[in-house]
Protein backbone atom coordinates (compact mmCIF):
# COMPACT_ATOMS: atom_id res chain seq x y z
CA UNK A 1 0.00 0.00 0.00
CA UNK A 2 1.32 3.48 -0.89
CA UNK A 3 2.06 5.68 2.11
CA UNK A 4 -0.24 8.72 2.22
CA UNK A 5 1.42 12.06 1.39
CA UNK A 6 -1.36 14.13 2.93
CA UNK A 7 0.15 16.79 5.15
CA UNK A 8 -1.32 16.92 8.68
CA UNK A 9 -2.46 20.29 10.08
CA UNK A 10 0.37 22.38 11.48
CA UNK A 11 0.60 21.99 15.27
CA UNK A 12 2.44 25.32 15.67
CA UNK A 13 0.73 28.69 15.40
CA UNK A 14 2.08 31.33 13.04
CA UNK A 15 4.74 33.63 14.38
CA UNK A 16 4.52 37.27 13.29
CA UNK A 17 2.29 36.21 10.40
CA UNK A 18 4.72 33.54 9.18
CA UNK A 19 3.93 29.80 9.03
CA UNK A 20 6.13 27.28 10.78
CA UNK A 21 8.46 25.38 8.45
CA UNK A 22 7.78 21.70 7.97
CA UNK A 23 9.75 18.72 6.78
CA UNK A 24 9.22 14.98 6.41
CA UNK A 25 11.82 12.37 7.26
CA UNK A 26 12.78 10.31 4.18
CA UNK A 27 11.46 6.77 3.94
CA UNK A 28 14.93 5.44 3.19
CA UNK A 29 16.74 7.24 6.00
CA UNK A 30 19.74 5.55 7.63
CA UNK A 31 20.08 7.80 10.68
CA UNK A 32 19.77 6.46 14.23
CA UNK A 33 18.02 9.55 15.61
CA UNK A 34 15.95 12.45 14.31
CA UNK A 35 18.71 14.71 15.60
CA UNK A 36 21.28 13.10 13.32
CA UNK A 37 19.06 13.66 10.29
CA UNK A 38 18.39 17.32 11.20
CA UNK A 39 22.12 18.00 11.55
CA UNK A 40 22.73 16.46 8.12
CA UNK A 41 19.80 18.17 6.40
CA UNK A 42 19.47 21.67 7.84
CA UNK A 43 21.82 24.62 7.45
CA UNK A 44 22.40 25.56 11.13
CA UNK A 45 25.45 23.92 12.78
CA UNK A 46 25.03 20.95 15.12
CA UNK A 47 25.21 23.05 18.27
CA UNK A 48 22.28 25.19 17.08
CA UNK A 49 20.20 22.11 16.25
CA UNK A 50 21.04 20.64 19.67
CA UNK A 51 19.90 23.85 21.36
CA UNK A 52 16.63 23.86 19.45
CA UNK A 53 16.01 20.24 20.45
CA UNK A 54 16.65 21.04 24.10
CA UNK A 55 14.18 23.93 23.83
CA UNK A 56 11.51 21.73 22.22
CA UNK A 57 11.56 23.77 18.99
CA UNK A 58 10.86 20.76 16.76
CA UNK A 59 7.45 19.11 17.16
CA UNK A 60 5.54 16.26 15.55
CA UNK A 61 2.00 16.38 14.16
CA UNK A 62 0.43 16.03 17.61
CA UNK A 63 2.57 18.83 19.03
CA UNK A 64 4.92 16.55 20.93
CA UNK A 65 8.49 17.89 21.11
CA UNK A 66 11.30 15.95 19.48
CA UNK A 67 14.01 15.05 22.00
CA UNK A 68 17.75 14.78 21.28
CA UNK A 69 17.49 10.98 21.48
CA UNK A 70 14.20 10.51 19.60
CA UNK A 71 14.68 7.52 17.26
CA UNK A 72 14.54 8.12 13.52
CA UNK A 73 11.10 7.25 12.10
CA UNK A 74 10.71 7.17 8.30
CA UNK A 75 7.90 9.42 7.04
CA UNK A 76 7.59 11.40 10.29
CA UNK A 77 6.39 15.00 9.86
CA UNK A 78 8.15 17.75 11.83
CA UNK A 79 7.44 21.46 12.30
CA UNK A 80 9.62 24.28 13.59
CA UNK A 81 10.01 28.04 13.34
CA UNK A 82 13.09 29.28 11.53
CA UNK A 83 15.13 31.99 13.18
CA UNK A 84 14.27 35.02 11.05
CA UNK A 85 16.89 37.80 11.06
CA UNK A 86 15.62 41.36 11.64
CA UNK A 87 14.31 42.97 8.46
CA UNK A 88 14.28 46.62 7.42
CA UNK A 89 10.66 47.83 7.70
CA UNK A 90 9.06 49.02 4.47
CA UNK A 91 7.64 52.40 5.58
CA UNK A 92 4.69 52.55 3.19
CA UNK A 93 1.08 51.53 3.82
CA UNK A 94 -0.52 48.42 2.39
CA UNK A 95 -3.99 49.62 1.43
CA UNK A 96 -6.93 47.20 1.55
CA UNK A 97 -9.08 47.98 -1.49
CA UNK A 98 -11.69 45.27 -0.95
CA UNK A 99 -12.45 42.59 1.62
CA UNK A 100 -15.24 40.03 1.84
CA UNK A 101 -15.58 36.47 3.06
CA UNK A 102 -13.69 35.09 0.06
CA UNK A 103 -11.05 37.58 -1.13
CA UNK A 104 -8.93 40.51 -0.05
CA UNK A 105 -7.54 42.88 -2.67
CA UNK A 106 -4.70 45.20 -1.67
CA UNK A 107 -2.89 48.11 -3.28
CA UNK A 108 0.74 47.12 -2.61
CA UNK A 109 3.49 49.73 -2.30
CA UNK A 110 6.83 49.51 -4.03
CA UNK A 111 9.56 47.57 -2.18
CA UNK A 112 7.16 45.28 -0.29
CA UNK A 113 7.39 41.61 -1.30
CA UNK A 114 4.09 39.81 -1.87
CA UNK A 115 4.96 36.56 -0.07
CA UNK A 116 7.92 35.33 2.01
CA UNK A 117 10.94 34.63 -0.15
CA UNK A 118 14.66 34.79 0.49
CA UNK A 119 15.51 37.49 3.01
CA UNK A 120 12.01 38.99 2.94
CA UNK A 121 9.80 37.06 5.35
CA UNK A 122 8.03 39.25 7.91
CA UNK A 123 8.18 42.37 5.72
CA UNK A 124 5.77 40.99 3.12
CA UNK A 125 2.21 41.75 2.14
CA UNK A 126 1.10 38.27 3.22
CA UNK A 127 2.59 38.52 6.72
CA UNK A 128 1.18 42.02 7.19
CA UNK A 129 -2.32 40.94 6.21
CA UNK A 130 -2.26 37.92 8.50
CA UNK A 131 -1.23 40.14 11.39
CA UNK A 132 -3.38 43.19 10.66
CA UNK A 133 -6.57 41.43 9.57
CA UNK A 134 -6.33 38.44 11.90
CA UNK A 135 -6.68 36.02 8.99
CA UNK A 136 -4.04 33.30 9.53
CA UNK A 137 -5.17 31.24 6.52
CA UNK A 138 -5.11 34.05 3.97
CA UNK A 139 -2.97 33.26 0.90
CA UNK A 140 -1.86 34.94 -2.31
CA UNK A 141 -3.61 34.00 -5.56
CA UNK A 142 -0.67 35.46 -7.54
CA UNK A 143 2.43 37.58 -6.98
CA UNK A 144 3.83 40.97 -7.89
CA UNK A 145 7.57 41.61 -7.91
CA UNK A 146 8.83 43.31 -4.76
CA UNK A 147 9.76 46.41 -6.79
CA UNK A 148 6.36 46.66 -8.54
CA UNK A 149 3.44 48.46 -6.89
CA UNK A 150 -0.27 47.88 -7.36
CA UNK A 151 -3.12 45.45 -6.99
CA UNK A 152 -2.71 41.95 -5.58
CA UNK A 153 -5.48 39.38 -5.00
CA UNK A 154 -5.48 37.25 -1.83
CA UNK A 155 -7.88 34.48 -0.88
CA UNK A 156 -9.42 34.09 2.58
CA UNK A 157 -10.26 30.36 2.52
CA UNK A 158 -7.59 27.80 1.58
CA UNK A 159 -10.17 25.54 -0.06
CA UNK A 160 -11.08 28.28 -2.54
CA UNK A 161 -7.54 29.33 -3.45
CA UNK A 162 -7.35 27.04 -6.47
CA UNK A 163 -10.48 28.57 -7.99
CA UNK A 164 -8.95 32.05 -7.88
CA UNK A 165 -5.51 30.90 -9.01
CA UNK A 166 -7.17 29.33 -12.05
CA UNK A 167 -8.30 32.81 -13.13
CA UNK A 168 -4.66 33.61 -13.84
CA UNK A 169 -3.65 30.20 -15.19
CA UNK A 170 -6.60 30.12 -17.60
CA UNK A 171 -6.31 33.82 -18.57
CA UNK A 172 -9.79 34.63 -17.26
CA UNK A 173 -8.64 37.79 -15.50
CA UNK A 174 -7.97 41.17 -17.12
CA UNK A 175 -4.79 42.91 -15.93
CA UNK A 176 -3.57 46.37 -16.84
CA UNK A 177 -0.26 47.88 -15.82
CA UNK A 178 0.99 51.44 -16.09
CA UNK A 179 4.63 52.35 -16.64
CA UNK A 180 6.73 55.46 -17.11
CA UNK A 181 9.53 55.07 -19.64
CA UNK A 182 11.38 57.18 -22.22
CA UNK A 183 9.37 58.43 -25.17
CA UNK A 184 10.60 57.44 -28.63
CA UNK A 185 8.68 59.05 -31.46
CA UNK A 186 10.10 56.43 -33.87
CA UNK A 187 8.55 53.57 -31.90
CA UNK A 188 5.27 52.59 -33.54
CA UNK A 189 2.60 51.94 -30.92
CA UNK A 190 0.34 50.26 -30.04
CA UNK A 191 1.91 46.90 -30.73
CA UNK A 192 1.92 43.36 -29.42
CA UNK A 193 5.29 41.93 -28.42
CA UNK A 194 5.82 38.16 -28.45
CA UNK A 195 9.04 36.42 -27.44
CA UNK A 196 10.45 33.52 -25.50
CA UNK A 197 11.60 34.52 -22.00
CA UNK A 198 13.60 32.29 -19.69
CA UNK A 199 14.68 32.94 -16.11
CA UNK A 200 17.39 30.88 -14.45
CA UNK A 201 17.24 30.27 -10.70
CA UNK A 202 19.79 32.43 -8.92
CA UNK A 203 20.20 34.82 -11.87
CA UNK A 204 18.69 38.28 -11.39
CA UNK A 205 17.73 39.01 -14.98
CA UNK A 206 15.41 37.06 -17.25
CA UNK A 207 16.37 36.97 -20.91
CA UNK A 208 14.84 36.57 -24.34
CA UNK A 209 16.03 33.48 -26.19
CA UNK A 210 15.28 31.92 -29.57
CA UNK A 211 12.33 29.57 -29.71
CA UNK A 212 8.56 29.34 -29.53
CA UNK A 213 7.16 32.48 -27.83
CA UNK A 214 5.92 31.98 -24.27
CA UNK A 215 5.39 35.66 -23.40
CA UNK A 216 2.99 38.16 -24.96
CA UNK A 217 2.42 41.81 -24.03
CA UNK A 218 0.32 44.56 -25.56
CA UNK A 219 2.09 47.95 -25.33
CA UNK A 220 0.13 51.21 -25.69
CA UNK A 221 1.25 54.82 -25.34
CA UNK A 222 -1.24 56.88 -23.32
CA UNK A 223 0.53 60.26 -23.48
CA UNK A 224 3.99 61.80 -23.54
CA UNK A 225 5.70 64.92 -22.28
CA UNK A 226 9.16 66.10 -21.26
CA UNK A 227 10.82 63.16 -22.99
CA UNK A 228 8.83 60.56 -21.05
CA UNK A 229 5.88 58.39 -22.02
CA UNK A 230 3.07 57.03 -19.89
CA UNK A 231 2.31 53.53 -21.12
CA UNK A 232 -0.49 51.02 -20.64
CA UNK A 233 0.83 47.46 -20.57
CA UNK A 234 -1.47 44.49 -21.06
CA UNK A 235 0.24 41.16 -20.34
CA UNK A 236 -1.41 38.17 -22.00
CA UNK A 237 0.96 35.79 -20.20
CA UNK A 238 2.74 35.91 -16.87
CA UNK A 239 6.47 35.23 -17.28
CA UNK A 240 8.88 36.57 -14.66
CA UNK A 241 9.78 40.22 -15.39
CA UNK A 242 7.89 39.96 -18.68
CA UNK A 243 6.82 43.60 -18.99
CA UNK A 244 10.22 44.88 -17.93
CA UNK A 245 11.96 42.63 -20.48
CA UNK A 246 9.63 43.64 -23.31
CA UNK A 247 9.87 47.37 -22.61
CA UNK A 248 13.66 47.15 -22.50
CA UNK A 249 13.72 45.16 -25.75
CA UNK A 250 11.73 47.96 -27.42
CA UNK A 251 14.41 50.45 -26.38
CA UNK A 252 12.26 52.17 -23.74
CA UNK A 253 13.21 50.54 -20.42
CA UNK A 254 11.01 51.43 -17.47
CA UNK A 255 12.32 54.32 -15.40
CA UNK A 256 14.42 53.28 -12.39
CA UNK A 257 14.61 49.64 -13.43
CA UNK A 258 17.77 48.30 -11.73
CA UNK A 259 17.97 45.21 -13.95
CA UNK A 260 16.96 46.06 -17.53
CA UNK A 261 18.74 46.78 -19.76
CA UNK A 262 21.80 46.75 -17.44
CA UNK A 263 21.95 44.77 -14.21
CA UNK A 264 22.95 47.15 -11.45
CA UNK A 265 22.45 44.51 -8.78
CA UNK A 266 19.62 43.97 -6.30
CA UNK A 267 18.15 47.05 -4.64
CA UNK A 268 19.51 47.06 -1.06
CA UNK A 269 16.95 46.71 1.72
CA UNK A 270 16.24 50.14 3.12
CA UNK A 271 16.99 51.99 -0.12
CA UNK A 272 13.62 53.47 -1.08
CA UNK A 273 14.92 56.36 -3.20
CA UNK A 274 14.16 55.12 -6.73
CA UNK A 275 10.97 53.06 -6.98
CA UNK A 276 10.53 51.17 -10.24
CA UNK A 277 7.98 53.11 -12.27
CA UNK A 278 5.67 50.16 -12.83
CA UNK A 279 2.19 49.84 -11.37
CA UNK A 280 -0.43 47.07 -11.53
CA UNK A 281 -3.29 49.46 -12.21
CA UNK A 282 -6.36 47.26 -12.94
CA UNK A 283 -7.66 43.80 -12.00
CA UNK A 284 -10.97 42.79 -13.57
CA UNK A 285 -12.63 39.38 -13.29
CA UNK A 286 -15.79 37.47 -12.53
CA UNK A 287 -15.55 35.96 -9.07
CA UNK A 288 -15.44 32.16 -9.52
CA UNK A 289 -17.11 31.60 -6.14
CA UNK A 290 -19.74 34.35 -5.86
CA UNK A 291 -20.26 35.15 -9.56
CA UNK A 292 -19.83 38.86 -8.85
CA UNK A 293 -18.16 41.02 -11.51
CA UNK A 294 -15.21 42.92 -10.05
CA UNK A 295 -13.11 45.75 -11.44
CA UNK A 296 -10.46 47.05 -9.07
CA UNK A 297 -8.42 50.16 -9.86
CA UNK A 298 -5.28 51.22 -8.02
CA UNK A 299 -5.28 54.69 -6.53
CA UNK A 300 -1.50 55.00 -6.65
CA UNK A 301 0.46 57.26 -8.97
CA UNK A 302 3.95 56.95 -10.43
CA UNK A 303 6.25 59.69 -9.18
CA UNK A 304 8.33 60.04 -12.37
CA UNK A 305 5.41 61.35 -14.42
CA UNK A 306 5.71 65.15 -14.76
CA UNK A 307 2.06 65.72 -13.82
CA UNK A 308 2.48 63.83 -10.52
CA UNK A 309 0.36 65.46 -7.81
CA UNK A 310 0.94 62.94 -5.01
CA UNK A 311 -0.54 59.52 -4.22
CA UNK A 312 -4.19 59.14 -3.32
CA UNK A 313 -3.57 55.84 -1.45
CA UNK A 314 -7.01 54.45 -2.14
CA UNK A 315 -8.06 51.85 -4.68
CA UNK A 316 -11.58 51.30 -5.89
CA UNK A 317 -13.85 48.36 -6.65
CA UNK A 318 -16.37 49.16 -9.35
CA UNK A 319 -17.92 45.70 -9.29
CA UNK A 320 -21.65 45.35 -9.29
Amino acid sequence: MTRSRRVPPAPLAQRDGVDAARLRLPADGVWDTVRDHLVARLAPPAEVIDGMLRDGAFVTADGSPVRPDTPYAPGLWLWFHRDVPPEVPVPFPLDVVHQDGHIVVVDKPHFLATTPRGSHVTETALARLRRDLGLPEIGAAHRLDRLTAGLVLFTVRPGERGAYQSLFAEKRIHKEYEAIAPYDEALALPRTVRSRIEKERGVIAAREVPGEPNAESRIELLEHRAGLGRYRLLPRTGRTHQLRVHMSALGVPIVDDPVYPVVAGPVPDGDFRHPLQLLARVLEFTDPVTGRAHRFVSGRTLAAWPAHQGPTRQGTDTGQ
